[in-house]
Protein backbone atom coordinates (compact mmCIF):
# COMPACT_ATOMS: atom_id res chain seq x y z
CA UNK A 1 0.00 0.00 0.00
CA UNK A 2 1.25 3.41 -0.86
CA UNK A 3 1.95 5.30 2.32
CA UNK A 4 1.34 8.54 0.59
CA UNK A 5 -1.73 8.18 -1.23
CA UNK A 6 -3.98 10.80 -1.70
CA UNK A 7 -8.11 10.93 -3.48
CA UNK A 8 -9.84 13.21 -3.87
CA UNK A 9 -13.64 12.32 -3.75
CA UNK A 10 -15.39 15.62 -4.44
CA UNK A 11 -19.32 15.38 -5.01
CA UNK A 12 -19.51 19.08 -6.57
CA UNK A 13 -16.00 21.21 -6.89
CA UNK A 14 -18.19 24.12 -7.47
CA UNK A 15 -19.99 23.89 -4.39
CA UNK A 16 -16.97 24.12 -1.91
CA UNK A 17 -17.74 20.59 -0.15
CA UNK A 18 -15.92 17.21 -0.57
CA UNK A 19 -14.01 14.42 1.27
CA UNK A 20 -10.17 13.81 0.84
CA UNK A 21 -8.30 10.89 2.09
CA UNK A 22 -4.63 10.60 2.20
CA UNK A 23 -3.01 7.51 3.54
CA UNK A 24 0.59 8.37 5.62
CA UNK A 25 2.86 6.03 7.68
CA UNK A 26 1.52 7.89 10.63
CA UNK A 27 -2.33 7.71 10.30
CA UNK A 28 -4.73 8.06 7.53
CA UNK A 29 -5.91 11.74 6.90
CA UNK A 30 -9.91 12.64 5.95
CA UNK A 31 -10.09 16.12 5.41
CA UNK A 32 -13.93 17.34 5.28
CA UNK A 33 -14.88 20.33 4.21
CA UNK A 34 -18.01 22.70 3.20
CA UNK A 35 -21.69 21.26 3.72
CA UNK A 36 -21.19 17.89 4.59
CA UNK A 37 -24.25 16.21 3.94
CA UNK A 38 -26.35 13.76 1.58
CA UNK A 39 -24.81 15.28 -1.45
CA UNK A 40 -21.62 13.67 -0.51
CA UNK A 41 -23.08 10.48 0.01
CA UNK A 42 -21.07 8.90 -2.91
CA UNK A 43 -18.15 10.55 -1.65
CA UNK A 44 -18.41 9.38 2.37
CA UNK A 45 -18.86 5.67 0.56
CA UNK A 46 -15.76 5.62 -1.24
CA UNK A 47 -13.91 7.30 1.56
CA UNK A 48 -15.05 5.03 4.22
CA UNK A 49 -13.57 1.69 1.39
CA UNK A 50 -10.39 4.16 1.67
CA UNK A 51 -10.39 3.94 5.42
CA UNK A 52 -11.48 -0.02 5.54
CA UNK A 53 -8.37 -0.76 3.46
CA UNK A 54 -5.91 0.47 5.42
CA UNK A 55 -3.73 -1.83 8.02
CA UNK A 56 -6.73 -1.98 10.87
CA UNK A 57 -4.98 -0.50 14.00
CA UNK A 58 -3.64 2.67 11.70
CA UNK A 59 -5.09 5.55 13.50
CA UNK A 60 -7.89 8.15 11.76
CA UNK A 61 -7.53 11.94 11.76
CA UNK A 62 -10.84 13.33 10.79
CA UNK A 63 -9.98 16.78 9.63
CA UNK A 64 -13.03 19.12 10.15
CA UNK A 65 -12.05 22.53 10.53
CA UNK A 66 -13.57 23.75 7.22
CA UNK A 67 -17.12 21.67 7.82
CA UNK A 68 -19.92 24.88 7.93
CA UNK A 69 -22.77 22.02 7.84
CA UNK A 70 -23.26 18.71 8.56
CA UNK A 71 -26.61 17.12 8.20
CA UNK A 72 -27.83 13.99 9.52
CA UNK A 73 -26.15 11.90 6.46
CA UNK A 74 -22.34 13.71 7.70
CA UNK A 75 -23.34 13.00 11.52
CA UNK A 76 -23.44 9.23 10.34
CA UNK A 77 -20.24 9.09 8.77
CA UNK A 78 -18.65 10.39 11.52
CA UNK A 79 -20.25 7.93 13.97
CA UNK A 80 -19.44 5.17 11.39
CA UNK A 81 -15.87 5.92 11.40
CA UNK A 82 -15.65 6.40 15.24
CA UNK A 83 -17.80 3.02 15.83
CA UNK A 84 -14.67 1.26 13.12
CA UNK A 85 -11.92 2.40 15.30
CA UNK A 86 -13.78 1.74 18.25
CA UNK A 87 -14.08 -2.05 16.62
CA UNK A 88 -11.03 -2.04 15.50
CA UNK A 89 -8.64 -0.68 18.24
CA UNK A 90 -7.57 2.12 15.38
CA UNK A 91 -7.55 5.63 17.50
CA UNK A 92 -9.84 8.23 15.48
CA UNK A 93 -9.47 11.74 16.33
CA UNK A 94 -11.01 15.20 14.83
CA UNK A 95 -8.54 17.88 14.37
CA UNK A 96 -10.28 20.98 15.43
CA UNK A 97 -13.75 20.37 14.78
CA UNK A 98 -15.67 23.38 13.47
CA UNK A 99 -18.77 25.50 15.63
CA UNK A 100 -20.95 23.47 12.90
CA UNK A 101 -19.33 20.01 13.93
CA UNK A 102 -19.50 20.43 17.68
CA UNK A 103 -22.57 21.38 18.23
CA UNK A 104 -24.50 18.82 16.13
CA UNK A 105 -22.16 16.13 18.36
CA UNK A 106 -22.98 18.09 21.33
CA UNK A 107 -26.88 17.79 20.55
CA UNK A 108 -27.04 14.03 20.03
CA UNK A 109 -24.85 13.23 23.40
CA UNK A 110 -21.57 12.48 21.51
CA UNK A 111 -19.68 15.53 22.49
CA UNK A 112 -16.60 14.79 24.07
CA UNK A 113 -16.86 10.91 23.17
CA UNK A 114 -14.53 11.49 19.72
CA UNK A 115 -10.90 12.75 21.02
CA UNK A 116 -9.98 16.34 19.50
CA UNK A 117 -6.43 17.01 18.23
CA UNK A 118 -5.15 20.30 18.10
CA UNK A 119 -2.82 21.15 14.64
CA UNK A 120 0.27 20.87 16.50
CA UNK A 121 -0.71 17.38 18.00
CA UNK A 122 -2.02 16.10 14.77
CA UNK A 123 1.84 15.00 13.65
CA UNK A 124 2.29 12.68 16.46
CA UNK A 125 -1.72 10.80 15.79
Amino acid sequence: MDTDRTSELEADPDAGSGISCQHQEDATYLTLWGEVDAALREAASDAMTAVVSRPAQTPLVVDARDVTFLDSSGVAFILQLYMLGQETGAPVHLLEPSEAVTEVLEMIGMGGRIPVLREEQAAGA
